[in-house]
């Protein structure tokens, strides 16, 4: 998943990115309205967290003119303000849900679930199952035909995302944007690295899991 965090307090900042990073998400952070209002325009984000209070232009004229844009990036706001009447305003500013500073960070990870959920109108799997390969969600754990596989974060990110896109074909520009948090570098060769190491950690009897579609990526199935 792949978040949009517009905060200028950098030490909220580098606490709401560490933690997010740390549960599977990429995060991309801007630190004031005008910038936050230009990324969520040029790239797809599952949902985005809003300061109110930005430079430039705060954080509810920039929720109300990616409204006006037709973006329909779910929103959450935060903010320090705490009356009944601030956060009405914020949720009919655009904002889908509003949580007030100081906040505990289990709390926001918790409503940015909720909220994608919502977004995507299905509820939010505790697993995910591919042929003999089965990744518990809660528990980030990863076993194949019974056997436990150990994974490094990034590996676990990776596989993450081929399995909720299992059967269909992701792109290595989709799976950088996706599971890395910086621009897509066509001369990288991170991916095949990753792939390459995920294949020799899931080999099993029968053919390998992740499959190499030429000229197109990747693609995760079950193998008759």
């Amino acid at each position: 998943m792949r978040l949009l965090l517009v905060e200028d307090d950098a030490t909220v900042a580098a606490f709401v990115r560490k933690g997010l990073a740390q549960e599977g998400f990429v995060v991309d952070h801007v630190g004031d309205g005008v910038g936050g209002l230009a990324a969520a325009s040029s790239a797809p984000y599952d949902a985005a967290v809003i300061d109110v209070m930005l430079p430039g232009m705060d954080g509810l004229a920039l929720i109300d003119e990616l409204r006006k844009r037709r973006i329909r990036l779910p929103v959450i706001i935060l903010s320090a303000k705490q009356s009944v009447a601030e956060r009405v305003e914020g949720l009919q500013a655009g904002g889908d849900d509003y949580l007030t500073k100081p906040f505990a960070f289990s709390e926001l990870l918790a409503r940015i679930q909720a909220l994608i959920r919502r977004a995507t109108n299905a509820p939010e799997p505790s697993g995910i199952t591919v042929g003999d390969l089965h990744i518990d969600l809660r528990a980030r754990s990863v076993t194949l035909a019974g056997r436990r596989i150990t994974l490094q974060p990034r590996e676990y990110a990776l596989l993450e995302y081929l399995a909720r896109n299992a059967g269909r074909v992701v792109s290595k520009t989709m799976i950088i944007e996706h599971v890395w948090d910086y621009s897509f570098d066509p001369h990288t060769n991170i991916v095949e690295s990753r792939i390459c190491r995920l294949r020799e950690k899931l080999a099993d009897t029968g053919a390998p899991m992740i499959h190499t579609v030429r000229g197109m990526g990747y693609v995760l199935r079950a193998d008759d």
